[in-house]
């Protein structure tokens, strides 16, 4: 084997070795992103848990605050009718818009991770096809290289 046609086979050879690394590192890639994907589906999950976590303790903060008006009122000896009444209406009124605006935010935290997840798995998905067309590339210098081998005649 002459000089030239070693270095023709260690470019094939190469060239296929170079494929299968590109093709690797593509699966590595979209590995990667699928894990990043489950992690920000899991701190979706976990937002929802801290959403409910979030509305007790608040309902339960309500209900000492509750309790002690109406104690607090009652001890005056002030009646649950007219201005007390409407006050403690409207607290249970404040409190119904603060559990949505709880809820409201929990929802958008929880979006944002679910597209954050769905992002990772189509950048996983690009990075393999990416590394595929790599992967087709190497794989045609490795063809090129043994056309123009046989063109000059160095294998028969």
């Amino acid at each position: 084997m002459g000089w030239t046609t070693a270095l023709a086979a260690a470019s094939v050879g190469t060239s296929v070795l170079a494929a299968g690394q590109a093709s690797s590192i593509g699966k590595f890639n979209q590995a990667v992103a699928n894990r990043n994907a489950q992690i920000a589906e899991q701190e979706a999950e976990a937002q929802k848990k801290l959403t409910e976590f979030d509305i007790a303790k608040f309902n339960q903060s309500f209900e000492r605050l509750e309790g002690e008006t109406k104690v607090s009122t009652l001890k005056s000896g002030v009646e649950l009718s007219g201005s007390a009444l409407r006050i403690m209406r409207q607290n249970a009124e404040q409190a119904e818009l603060q559990r949505n605006i709880i809820e409201y935010n929990s929802k958008v935290a929880e979006s944002k991770k679910l597209e954050e997840a769905n992002f990772a798995r189509i950048s996983g998905e690009l990075a393999r096809r990416q590394a595929t067309l790599t992967s087709i590339g190497y794989l045609s210098q490795a063809g090129t290289s043994l056309l123009t081998m046989k063109k000059m005649g160095m294998f028969s």
